[in-house]
């Protein structure tokens, strides 16, 4: 049976752990727990250092043949990552598979304004092809971006949505062939899955990233 939710009464048990951990995010993040597809974004920053912030909550489209546009729905705009945008106008979209999404998280600590970012998360950081940014060598796909816009995602939010136009990008051919390592499951896309909240008890399941397993093939008959 399905039950209406609301976005401002919430379980007190959860309303505890959600403003001690989570204060910048939704009471519906966690009732919906949507995925969404996990990367690093990649830049300098104004003194020559490398950039690297874990990212998610984006989408990715084609606009025309000549065109794939990624819009981040959130980025902090007093973050490094959305400082060096505006500084550079560039970025690379790095897309890590789960052998290495432990060191991608210890980015969010090796943040500090003085530290090469990749580096001290034991990564390694190598020259992008098109655009004038870091990209990290051991994420099997690299998305060379440029910068098209940005947006408030409502007035006075520390926070915006940017678009960015991908001009360039590179892949490890051992995931062009699903039949080897492939782009999907266990060595694939990564997804972030915020923690799923039962919304009468705040109970939360720990879940970590989400990984696409092959479902059956359905035919598109429309009518």
């Amino acid at each position: 049976m399905k039950k209406e939710i609301s976005i401002i009464e919430r379980p007190e048990r959860f309303t505890e752990q959600y403003l001690a951990a989570c204060g910048n995010m939704s009471w519906y993040d966690f009732v919906t727990a949507m995925p969404s597809l996990v990367f690093v974004v990649t830049g300098w920053k104004s003194n020559g250092k490398e950039n690297a912030c874990l990212q998610s909550w984006s989408t990715f489209a084609g606009s025309g043949a000549d065109n794939f546009i990624c819009i981040m729905g959130k980025v902090d705009k007093g973050g490094h990552m959305y400082q060096s945008l505006k500084e550079t106008k560039v970025c690379v979209l790095n897309f890590p598979s789960n052998d290495i999404y432990d060191r991608c998280i210890k980015t969010i600590g090796n943040n500090q304004f003085e530290t090469d970012e990749i580096t001290a998360s034991g990564l390694t950081a190598e020259k992008a092809s098109k655009v004038n940014a870091p990209r990290i060598k051991e994420c099997f796909l690299n998305i060379e971006c440029e910068f098209l816009w940005e947006h408030e995602l409502f007035e006075g939010s520390q926070e915006v949505a940017v678009a960015l136009k991908a001009v360039n990008i590179c892949m490890d051919s051992e995931r062009y062939d699903q039949s080897k390592l492939g782009r999907y499951g266990k060595s694939g896309f990564l997804f972030q899955i915020d923690q799923p909240t039962n919304p009468e008890t705040g109970e939360t399941t720990p879940f970590g990233p989400g990984i696409l397993e092959q479902g059956n093939p359905i035919p598109w008959i429309t009518k």
